[in-house]
């Protein structure tokens, strides 16, 4: 995915124009959608303007993995591996959000970077004292408030991956399921609510780092 980025990129940087049309006009569509609703939610163009390549690179790399998946074929072709004295089927190609190590990935990814971004913003010892806070010196309340941000931080990385793995999973599988009772008609429907979830999917994930990555360099009260 990262290769189809780059080399769209390349492709249209050196087509633009003026007064866009077509594949340009799409992108910069794409991009004012993103750039308005971060925008809404950080309340400052400088931390947009921050913020947005790595948001948009994690929903552009979301959506495109999580339609990858509804193309016939996927998840539904494989090969039967003998595994214990069983038949086990193994897909040829699946949705990348449809295992867990890509979406636990992606949330390691999204919860270390709020860490990056919070100590270039307020600096190391500021932002590692939202969550090592010495008893000594302030109330034995605040250290506790600190621990439990510090699981909460690692409730991040549990909720964000399994969320995207889960209704990605959920999908797939239902696909497969109706495709397998009734035929080549009926999941049509199924498509298109597949294509919506994917979209709704990747959107929630990138805004959802929006929010921790605004919340992480802001300054506490």
């Amino acid at each position: 995915m990262a290769v189809i980025f780059i080399a769209v990129a390349i492709f249209r940087s050196k087509r633009l124009k003026k007064f866009p049309k077509g594949a340009q006009n799409l992108i910069e569509t794409i991009v004012d959608f993103l750039f308005k609703n971060m925008n809404e939610v950080t309340g400052s163009t400088k931390k947009t303007l921050t913020f947005f390549p790595l948001v948009a690179g994690i929903f552009g790399f979301i959506i495109l993995v999580n339609w990858f998946g509804l193309i016939p074929g996927v998840g539904s072709i494989g090969l039967h591996e003998i595994h214990e004295g069983k038949a086990i089927f193994v897909p040829l190609f699946r949705a990348g959000t449809a295992d867990i190590n890509t979406t636990l990935a992606l949330a390691i990814v999204a919860v270390v970077a709020t860490h990056i971004y919070g100590m270039k913003e307020l600096g190391v010892g500021k932002h590692i004292g939202k969550f090592l806070v010495n008893p000594f010196k302030h109330s034995p309340i605040l250290t506790g408030v600190g621990f439990l941000e510090m699981f909460g931080e690692i409730s991040k990385i549990i909720s964000f991956s399994f969320r995207l793995f889960g209704n990605i999973f959920a999908g797939e599988v239902l696909l497969i399921v109706v495709t397998g009772l009734v035929g080549y008609v009926a999941p049509v429907p199924f498509y298109f609510l597949e294509l919506f979830v994917g979209f709704v999917q990747a959107l929630v994930f990138a805004m959802l780092t929006l929010v921790f990555l605004t919340m992480s360099t802001a300054e506490q009260h």
